[in-house]
């Protein structure tokens, strides 16, 4: 008798192409949540940017009497309230800051969230432009204030 055995070891193309859709998806999902997981990320920096901005400002006030006019290097840097001026991770700018009120008492300091329903939101302040300050401690009058409605995180000590 004469019989022929054909057991052939391997994968169908539509096997193949069931397997290769299976990753495809999982890979798309993978992807969209790391998408949502660096947009947090970048969100929580910029909180951390604003707080460690409040901490400089605050020393510079202790020692001057007032807040700068602008953040810069030479006013918060140098003196060593903070180690560099932060700036956004997305952009690279920097954040919104308008010195306030006469002899510059007052500040407003803020940044841009991606995420328009961030719990942030619910313990910034929401500020309306202010008067800018004049006769800063650094001699200089401050640039323009910014209205902080949401997206933007802001903050005033």
């Amino acid at each position: 008798m004469f019989t022929t055995s054909s057991t052939k070891k391997g994968f169908t193309l539509i096997e193949l192409l069931v397997v290769i859709a299976i990753i495809g998806i999982l890979s798309s999902v993978v992807l969209a949540s790391l998408n949502s997981a660096r947009q947090k990320s970048r969100d929580a920096k910029r909180i951390s940017d604003i707080k460690q901005l409040q901490l400089a400002l605050e020393l510079y006030f202790d020692a001057n009497g007032g807040y700068p006019s602008a953040i810069s290097t030479a006013n918060i840097v140098t003196p060593g309230y903070i180690a560099t001026v932060p700036t956004d991770p997305s952009s690279g700018s920097a954040y919104s800051y308008a010195a306030l009120n006469a002899g510059c008492t007052s500040y407003h300091l803020g940044a841009t969230l991606e995420d328009g329903n961030h719990s942030a939101f619910s313990s910034d302040i929401d500020a309306t432009a202010g008067t800018t300050g004049t006769s800063c401690p650094d001699g200089v009058n401050s640039a323009a204030d910014f209205a902080g409605t949401d997206p933007i995180y802001d903050v005033k000590p």
